[in-house]
Formats: structure tokens, C-alpha cells, sequence
């Protein structure tokens, strides 16, 4: 059976509760459940994380290499900043789809920028909940190729 993993970054964790207006009222754990659900029918395996920790985020990566078919990752903050998240999907070699929940490009200056789209298949942002469907089903289609 495929494998996904698929990564939250750092605040994700306060979905529902962070900034609703930009972010939603979805939670965390509803949008896993939702992603396990396409998953199932899909019959792909799901591991799932979410990590305030740059380092925990690249080393999840690293460890994927051989284990895990393809990477849906959210790096969140580490989209703009993140060089060592970059370049392990960069090395990985592992097929990645980016998803933000809101459009990072009608947002600050400083958020138009992603350091993880040159490395990944494609990205999907701003359309809430549904970035990281699209983008499930995106990995899902790049991986059963």
C-alpha cells in the first residue's frame, strides 16, 4: 500500500482557535479526519504529523526516504524561511505537495515568497479545508502514477 506522509507545520496546531478569520474554524484533528477518510478510499496509508520544530520537521523528512512514497506538507512560517526544510525535500527525492490554507500570494510581502514550491510538484493555496484536499488528491495522483 502507498504511503503519505503528511506534515503541519508550526501553529497548526492552534487551528480553529488562531486567527479564524484568516485560518478558518476547522481544527487540526478535523481536517486529519477528513484526509484519513480520502485516504481509506483511496487506499493510501497516512502517517501525519504536526511539529513547531524545524528540525523535527527535517528529520521526519530525512527518515522517509525508502518508507514513504510521497510528502504533504503545510511548512506554514517555515514556507519563507526555512532553507534546511528546502533542502531535505529537496535530497529526499520523495514527490511533495505544498498547501497553505489561506492564499500566501494576497497576503504580507513577506509571505508571497515560498522557499518549498521550487522543490515540490505543485502548491495549492487558499482555498481553506479544501488546499489540503486538492493537494492529497494531487500526491495521491502523482504517487499511483
Amino acid at each position: 500500500m502507498k504511503k503519505i506522509l503528511v506534515i503541519h507545520g508550526p501553529n497548526l496546531d492552534l487551528l480553529g482557535k488562531r486567527e479564524p478569520e484568516v485560518y478558518g474554524k476547522t481544527t487540526l484533528a478535523q481536517i486529519n479526519k477528513e484526509l484519513k477518510s480520502i485516504a481509506g478510499k483511496s487506499k493510501v496509508t497516512l502517517k501525519i504529523m504536526q511539529s513547531n520544530h524545524e528540525g523535527e520537521i527535517v528529520d521526519a523528512i530525512g527518515k522517509a526516504r525508502k518508507k514513504i512514497d510521497g510528502i504533504l506538507i503545510n511548512p506554514a512560517a517555515y514556507t519563507h524561511t526555512s532553507v534546511a526544510i528546502r533542502d531535505a525535500i529537496s535530497a529526499c527525492g520523495i514527490p511533495t505537495v505544498e498547501v497553505h490554507l489561506s492564499n500566501i500570494y494576497s497576503r504580507e510581502e513577506f509571505r508571497r515568497h515560498s522557499l518549498i514550491s521550487p522543490v515540490s510538484k505543485g502548491q495549492v493555496c487558499g482555498f481553506g479545508v479544501k488546499s489540503y484536499i486538492f493537494g492529497l488528491q494531487a500526491c495521491i495522483d502523482l504517487i499511483k502514477k
